[in-house]
């Protein structure tokens, strides 16, 4: 499989759905702005989110793909379909009971997730009554999840990566058409994002059809629990909970802390991670979507070399494209917060506080991205125990970071913590990994960093000097002019940095390889 063309078919499906998604937060950022029924969708729409990456996403990807490789290498189809049906009867189960615990418990979640709504009683009902609606989403992701595990074992990676579109596309219906006639505008998101759920189910069955991976669900829990296979996954899978819980409980306790703060900071975290999901999306996600089924299969095959080289690989384009990603977002977080948010409801205030927060998020943006290509360096060996450990100590850090720096940058001080603690992840998981044998770096590191550096340079310095000779804010009444002038600024930059790669004999045909 030629990686390096993978990788430019899921990012650009990956690129399609960012693109979607920033569209989605114009249109809820033009019509709804940052208020307090603005946090109280985010928060509504963040507990069954989180619910999705714990169970349906993190753990089960985790502990799942790199067991069903194995039964695709090692046992044949029939064995393979076995495991899969077995494993959607129990999945279908517990999300089910989740679900239903869930919505009945919808006051009592949304009371923990974020106490500071209960300032305002409209706004912790209306996140109530979103997460009342929204909850089931949990379920039709869990199916997704294991769709997706299933098809890029199979390498078909195209219909996962476009998967999110459906989403945007029923958010995007919902803000122009529905949203403008309800007593409530927000309510629509809510409802957007069930019919956004089953549309992405929808999409998966045909491509699970072609390849006789369709899961059949079952009643009979105790023929599915008796598989030694299923017993396997849902034994990785405790360790990997726990790892994802880890990252979740994070994320909720920043969310709390953000409902403390000035009403509007959740929002202004919610767009400035928007714009952060760009590169990560693109990079990071794309890169581990590739690289566990690739690492797990070398893995099967018993070739440790191509191991190692296929994570050099990965390290290697990640510094690449993710540290000017982190320039970029650093330099010009003013120019693209106003160009892409500064209309409708969304005013000056909410472009200096969400810009803030992007800023903070570009420090450690390189983190963020590391995880996601270290990490399934130890998934793919069905070694979860290791970063649940790092985890639980980068909570840890992260929390005390939040000590320090939220009363001096409030909202921004919560992304700061949470890229620095993703820095530690990523350290950890990387000397982990060396120290193991499990990763050995490939020669001229040392040439490349120092290239890399200088190119970094360089673009810093233009984009700040571009930046500079325009006024964002003034521009407001001239959209297209600021769009225009904001693709100049980052085509100057893009021109400078790769000019500069170029010039000091970095050859991007060095970086394609393929996978056996």
């Amino acid at each position: 499989m030629n990686l390096h063309k993978t990788l430019a078919t899921v990012s650009g499906m990956t690129m399609l759905s960012r693109v979607t998604g920033l569209l989605r937060e114009l249109l809820f950022a033009r019509a709804f702005g940052a208020s307090a029924y603005t946090d109280a969708f985010n928060v509504a729409f963040r507990i069954p989110n989180l619910l999705r990456r714990l169970f349906a996403e993190g753990a089960f990807s985790q502990a799942f793909v790199p067991i069903l490789a194995e039964y695709k290498s090692k046992k044949g189809e029939a064995a393979t379909k076995e495991l899969v049906d077995h494993v959607a009867t129990i999945l279908m189960w517990v999300l089910l009971l989740t679900c239903i615990l869930g919505i009945v418990g919808a006051p009592i979640v949304v009371y923990f997730i974020a106490t500071g709504l209960q300032a305002d009683p409209d706004a912790f009902d209306a996140s109530v009554l979103m997460t009342r609606i929204m909850f089931p989403y949990i379920g039709f992701m869990a199916f997704v999840a294991l769709s997706g595990g299933i098809l890029n074992t199979w390498r078909q990676f195209r219909v996962p990566a476009i998967t999110p579109v459906l989403l945007n596309f029923s958010f995007i219906v919902a803000s122009l058409f529905a949203a403008p006639y309800m007593r409530q505008p927000v309510y629509a998101l809510a409802a957007a994002v069930v019919i956004g759920g089953i549309l992405q189910v929808a999409v998966q069955l045909p491509a699970l059809r072609r390849i006789g991976m369709l899961p059949r669900l079952g009643i009979n829990l105790k023929l599915a629990w008796s598989d030694p296979g299923v017993r396997r996954v849902l034994r990785q899978m405790v360790p990997a909970t726990v790892a994802v819980s880890v990252a979740q409980i994070s994320i909720i306790i920043n969310t709390n802390i953000a409902s403390r703060q000035v009403s509007g900071s959740v929002s202004w975290l919610t767009y400035a991670d928007r714009l952060m999901e760009f590169p990560t999306a693109l990079l990071g996600v794309a890169l581990g979507t590739i690289l566990l089924p690739s690492l797990a299969k070398a893995h099967a095959d018993g070739d440790p070399e191509e191991y190692s080289s296929l994570l050099d690989w990965g390290l290697r384009l990640t510094f690449l494209i993710a540290l000017p990603s982190a320039v970029g977002l650093i330099t010009l977080s003013e120019p693209l917060t106003a160009t892409l948010f500064h209309y409708g409801k969304f005013d000056v205030e909410s472009v200096r506080m969400t810009g803030q927060a992007l800023i903070a998020y570009g420090v450690g943006l390189i983190g963020l991205i590391l995880v996601k290509i270290l990490a399934p360096g130890f998934y793919a060996k069905q070694d979860i125990r290791t970063p649940v450990k790092i985890a639980v100590g980068v909570l840890i850090a992260t929390q005390l970071m939040n000590l320090m720096f939220v009363p001096r940058f409030a909202h921004a001080g919560l992304a700061l913590s949470v890229g620095i603690g993703a820095c530690l992840n990523a350290g950890f998981l990387y000397f982990g990994l060396k120290r193991r044998g499990i990763y050995t770096p490939a020669r001229g590191w040392g040439v490349f960093m120092l290239r890399l550096c200088g190119a970094l340079f360089l673009l810093a310095g233009v984009a700040l000097w571009t930046a500079a000779q325009f006024n964002w804010i003034a521009l407001q009444a001239q959209p297209l002019l600021r769009a225009g002038a904001l693709t100049v600024v980052m085509a100057a930059c893009g021109v400078t940095y790769f000019g500069a790669l170029l010039a000091m004999g970095f050859r991007f045909q060095d970086f394609k390889r393929t996978s056996k």
